[in-house]
């Protein structure tokens, strides 16, 4: 019972620690805070359901992404209807529970044009993680990686001119 505690509080004190990660998947891979909500609640289950075979072999911000971005493509699968009421909520309230400036939440629609893996990509250089972590993360080479960023980046400030 007490290792069970302590896994417990161990995950909690690691899920806050890096709960910025969960914050941007969610806002880039939903459009209401409604969605948001529930794709946090949904991430941070499998999380838990998956920590017990969390084996270290990467840091637990790289296999807390790699979760988190599966758990995010698989609910937006899932949840694919589109309604009004999404659309009056994304205007009327922008971000999950967080205040961003106009240039953030320019950036954040931008970023949610971008493909899956495109979007994976940019989100973990936003996190400041090496090439080498986002090569790791993604499975391929840190010059792709570098390769890749480049491109997204042009992409992004083309398409933020235009918002």
């Amino acid at each position: 019972m007490k290792d069970k505690i302590k896994l417990e509080k161990e995950f909690i004190e690691r899920i806050m620690r890096h709960q910025g990660i969960l914050n941007k998947i969610c806002f880039v891979y939903m459009d209401s805070n409604m969605e948001r909500d529930d794709l946090k609640q949904e991430i941070i289950l499998q999380l838990w359901k998956s920590y017990p075979n969390f084996q270290g072999g990467s840091s637990f911000s790289t296999w807390m992404y790699r979760v988190a971005l599966n758990t995010a493509l698989t609910f937006r699968k899932k949840n694919r209807t589109i309604s009004f009421a999404r659309v009056d909520d994304q205007l009327v309230d922008p971000g999950p529970s967080m205040d961003y400036s106009e240039d953030i939440q320019t950036l954040y629609r931008a970023i949610a044009r971008l493909n899956k893996i495109e979007k994976a990509i940019i989100l973990l250089w936003l996190e400041e993680k090496t090439y080498q972590e986002i090569a790791a993360t993604m499975g391929i080479s840190e010059k792709n990686v570098g390769v890749k960023l480049v491109r997204i980046k042009s992409k992004l400030a083309s398409w933020i001119k235009d918002f």
